[in-house]
């Protein structure tokens, strides 16, 4: 082996390790961020009731927040690599505006009544969501009419981005009810999440990640073109297919836990691309590392900021990440500017 393949190759383990690291300090400090500002963990070793916020309100919430910001950021290194597309992002094919389409409807059905039994409408907007996440997919995957062409599949994401989108708004304007529900959705929250969706949420991860690891060749193969890709003797077609249902899981899993959280999928491989070059396999791993440490720090600034007020993380991430796309897009001006 070269030099510099294993100089990279150390590189990666050493981010993938100061992520870890970093993903870690920030559970300690999510663990003693709440409506007061920072509090001492310890401190909540001597108080029962302390402590009974922190085992079951932060410490899920922030591990949550992890777990969704890494399968969205393991989502979009596979549709960047899918889609040889720098900007594309895991709700490329529709999810987002499918997912919230079903929570519109399933608030229409449902009804936001007080009243009703928690747990059922928890389990509904939850399963609503991710239903509406995959069945987006899949209507992209009819209309496009499999996975062949990517120019086709794109195309067909788009539009049914923007039918479901609007149909999504017709459901708001005929029951003006759901508003306000659907807001904290829109707007995305890490506030409803428990052990239990940590638990579904890390079960998910695992399951994704290890498919893409394995599917990792394929991607490196489309960085070299579709033919050339071909040449090498992967089917494209079934392979392609797998990816987009890892890319749908994960991100559909994501939404509906969190609701919409702009920017994560699209900044994290990004920045992970800007740290070491390296191949699918420890791409899409490091992605999903820096995907969660990015919505777990978005996480602790909108609890932080204004307490004992809070922002909601996905504006707060959609700003984060919209500043930092708009200097990328600048140095590379000014790169192309002094060539």
């Amino acid at each position: 082996m070269s030099a510099g393949p294993l100089l990279q190759e150390r590189r990666a383990a050493l981010w993938g390790l100061a992520l870890a690291l970093l993903a870690a300090t920030m559970v300690l400090l999510g663990a003693g961020v709440g409506s007061t500002g920072f509090e001492s963990v310890f401190k909540a070793l001597h108080d029962p009731v302390a402590w009974q916020i922190v085992w079951d309100i932060r410490l899920p919430r922030t591990l949550g927040a992890w777990l969704a910001g890494a399968l969205l950021g393991l989502a979009g290194a596979v549709a960047q690599g899918l889609f040889r597309n720098p900007l594309a992002d895991p709700y490329l094919l529709g999810s987002a505006s499918g997912a919230s389409l079903g929570v519109a409807i399933a608030l229409a059905l449902f009804g936001v009544s007080p009243l009703a039994t928690h747990w059922l409408v928890r389990l509904g907007l939850t399963g609503a969501a991710f239903v509406g996440a995959v069945a987006a997919v899949l209507l992209t995957l009819v209309l496009a009419r499999g996975v062949q062409h990517t120019l086709r599949l794109l195309l067909a994401g788009v539009i049914v981005g923007v039918v479901l989108g609007a149909l999504s708004s017709l459901t708001m304007l005929l029951v003006p009810e759901v508003l306000q529900a659907m807001q904290a959705f829109l707007l995305g929250s890490t506030g409803y999440v428990g052990w239990s969706a940590c638990v579904l949420m890390a079960a998910v991860w695992g399951l994704c990640m290890l498919a893409a690891w394995s599917l990792s060749r394929v991607l490196d193969g489309l960085t070299l073109g579709e033919a050339t890709a071909a040449s090498l003797g992967l089917s494209l077609a079934p392979l392609r297919a797998a990816l987009i249902a890892v890319m749908a899981l994960a991100t559909g899993t994501a939404v509906a836990q969190t609701g919409l959280i702009a920017f994560v999928g699209l900044a994290a491989p990004h920045l992970v691309r800007s740290l070491v070059k390296t191949t699918h396999g420890r791409l899409t791993f490091l992605a999903s590392l820096m995907g969660g440490v990015l919505l777990m720090a978005a996480d602790l600034l909108a609890r932080w900021l204004i307490a004992p007020a809070e922002l909601p993380v996905g504006v707060l991430t959609a700003v984060l990440g919209g500043g930092y796309l708009l200097w990328l897009m600048h140095r590379q001006n000014q790169r192309g500017r002094m060539l």
